[in-house]
């Protein structure tokens, strides 16, 4: 409460006494501000309010009351006088409190704000010192995170040309293809003793599943391992029953049993290695369409463990494949783009062979050493140029044989359009010719293996071959060779256009030129060549040749009929407690002598042959075959 008005009901208490009237001002002032008799008047002390709300409180039948009981008391009064006064000089000196402590308040604020302004001046010298590194740090920063979008935005996956059924509809038409997906399906349930219930298969992007393809058992699921760079790292994980067939899969493999890995499928048809190796299988026997369909259920079941952060066509997925419960995606999908290749669709293989890269940035199975023959393949010749020049930083695929050759191709197909659309190319790019000539500059063995390969029978190009530039067929670096006969024997397909011949022939006759007027460029293309290349190990032996070949090993039409017995069941295989295969349905034996050792070697991986028992591996199959052998001899 306030003090003046403690000093007004003191002056009229002491009025009172001396019998003085008091002023008409105060009288009217006392009248709207007389405090309650009853209350006691330390509780004034307690009020927050200002003298204006406290003059509007107090009535003035309560100030009267309050003046007489005042009166009446005597010299209690006069105590109360004494206990007020104390009080008075409480309130002043705390009015004046704030003002002590505001001036404190400032003097402190004034302290801190000087000390922010060191510590600021400070921080701004510190920021001048390290704004030269700070600029660096984010320059590399952004140079990296620039590369980094580049090779995702050139590795986007187009979803639409993924899946090789809308390919082949594109180039042949829908009806050609469904009467053919009809046969093949008809002729595949008929092989399989009829029709399956049916269920609802899961749609797909890779494949179309097949309405008599099993149903998706769950057996493998993808985890996440962690999100760094934009890039989500992601793992394959396998299931209890799944670690069980693999286990079986592995004792069979180590026996070379063949019996007992295709008894992993009965019970777990979704299992990627037995499924890998029965793809192989039918691969060798020239049983295509089988193999694909075995290579079809690996893609299916792959895609149906698919984590939902995993979306193929945004080029953000790391896969590494050091996991080993990864390393049967890479190996599908090659075989898958490979397989894609022999049907015609090469825009679906470029995609195949675009997720290949996207998935590990170490390209584990040799996809950058195939992806410009697909891309020529399916004429995509801007965007090779692009995704040469965006994918790694240094501008270093030139260097590699494959892109040597491809570019120059590319930019002749480009020449050719603008040709026929009468555009003239203002842009500082190279000829054909330019970069035909640079990548025979750099790789000459390269000319004699296509004369051979393609072939090409000319007398120019026997005569060209023997030159002292182009005859030798090695370069003396292990790895650059094993990468040209990779080329080779991936891309001499192009080289039997006509147009590309004449390219050719004209840009070997330039080369010829220069090396005989000026020898020193040849020493300067064998620096390059040798800086580029200057490992002593080949560092590409994993990659094999005949990964990268069309052309497929195959059993001789004599062999074959050895193959395609009745199929019998041997011995049986434990998976999950269930016995496959029990015994008793086994077939006759079979003799080995006087046999081809590659036509055993093979036969001996089928479930339905035996080359005896208890009984010395004599049967009436095998006396059967002696005797057709010793009718022939004679």
């Amino acid at each position: 409460m306030s003090g003046r008005l403690l000093k007004k009901i003191l002056k009229e208490q002491e009025a009172q006494q001396l019998h003085l009237p008091l002023p008409s001002s105060e009288d009217e002032d006392c009248d709207s501000q007389s405090p309650d008799s009853k209350k006691n008047p330390f509780d004034l002390l307690g009020d927050e309010g200002d003298d204006e709300s406290d003059g509007q409180d107090i009535p003035e039948a309560e100030f009267q009351s309050a003046a007489v009981d005042a009166q009446s008391r005597g010299n209690a009064d006069e105590q109360e006088k004494t206990l007020l006064g104390s009080t008075l000089e409480v309130v002043s000196s705390s009015n004046h409190k704030p003002r002590k402590k505001k001036k404190k308040r400032e003097k402190k604020e004034s302290s801190h704000h000087n000390g922010l302004k060191k510590s600021a001046d400070f921080d701004q010298i510190l920021e001048n010192l390290s704004i030269d590194v700070k600029n660096e740090n984010e320059h590399r920063r952004d140079h990296c995170s620039d590369i980094k979008e580049r090779a995702v935005s050139v590795l986007q996956v187009n979803q639409k040309y993924l899946n090789a059924e809308m390919e082949l509809r594109r180039i042949f038409g829908s009806k050609v293809v469904k009467s053919f997906e009809s046969s093949q399906v008809g002729s595949s349930r008929h092989a399989r003793g009829g029709r399956r219930g049916s269920h609802n298969t899961r749609k797909t992007i890779l494949v179309t599943p097949l309405d008599h393809w099993p149903r998706w058992d769950g057996s493998l699921s993808m985890e996440l391992l962690e999100a760094s760079d934009g890039h989500n790292h992601l793992r394959y994980v396998q299931s209890s029953s799944y670690v069980q067939a693999h286990r079986a899969f592995e004792a069979a493999k180590a026996i070379h049993d063949f019996n007992a890995v295709a008894s992993v499928l009965l019970y777990h048809p979704y299992h990627l290695e037995s499924l890998l190796t029965i793809a192989e299988y039918f691969k060798i026997v020239g049983e295509h369409q089988m193999a694909a369909d075995a290579i079809g259920k690996c893609l299916y079941a792959l895609e149906c463990a698919w984590h939902p952060l995993f979306p193929p066509w945004q080029g953000n997925i790391q896969l590494k494949y050091h996991h080993e419960t990864n390393r049967p995606l890479f190996k599908t999908l090659f075989i898958h783009m490979n397989n894609l290749e022999r049907r015609g669709c090469h825009r679906s293989a470029l995609e195949v062979c675009k997720l290949l890269l996207s998935l590990d940035i170490e390209d584990p199975m040799g996809a950058m050493f195939c992806v410009d023959y697909f891309a020529l393949r399916a004429e995509e010749y801007s965007w090779l140029e692009d995704f040469s020049e965006k994918y790694k930083s240094d501008n270093s695929l030139w260097l590699f044989p494959n892109f040597s050759f491809s570019l120059a191709i590319c930019r002749f197909y480009l020449e050719q359009e603008d040709l026929q659309k009468d555009v003239h190319d203002n842009d500082a790019k190279a000829s054909s010719v330019d970069l035909l000539k640079q990548a025979l500059m750099l790789h000459p063995s390269v000319l004699k293996k296509l004369v051979t390969k393609v072939p090409l029978k000319d007398q120019f190009w026997l005569k060209t071959v023997k030159h002292r530039f182009f005859r030798s067929e090695h370069m003396g670096v292990p790895s650059l060779d094993h990468l040209i006969n990779i080329y080779i024997e991936r891309n001499y397909l192009i080289w039997r256009f006509p147009g590309l011949q004449k390219l050719l022939r004209d840009t070997v006759e330039l080369v010829i030129e220069t090396v005989e007027t000026n020898r020193s460029d040849a020493e300067d293309w064998a620096c390059v060549r040798k800086e580029a290349f200057s490992s002593t190990k080949n560092e590409y032996g994993h990659l094999l040749v005949s990964d990268f070949s069309d052309s497929m090993a195959s059993i001789s039409p004599e062999n074959m009929q050895q193959f395609m017995g009745e199929p019998g069941m041997g011995g049986g295989v434990h998976v999950q407690d269930q016995v496959a295969n029990p015994a008793g349905g086994a077939h006759a034996v079979r003799d080995v002598a006087d046999r081809s050792a590659l036509a055993v070697l093979f036969e001996s991986i089928l479930p339905w042959v035996n080359y005896g028992g208890e009984d010395g591996g004599r049967g009436e199959d095998a006396d059967r075959f002696n005797a057709n052998a010793q009718d022939n001899a004679d």
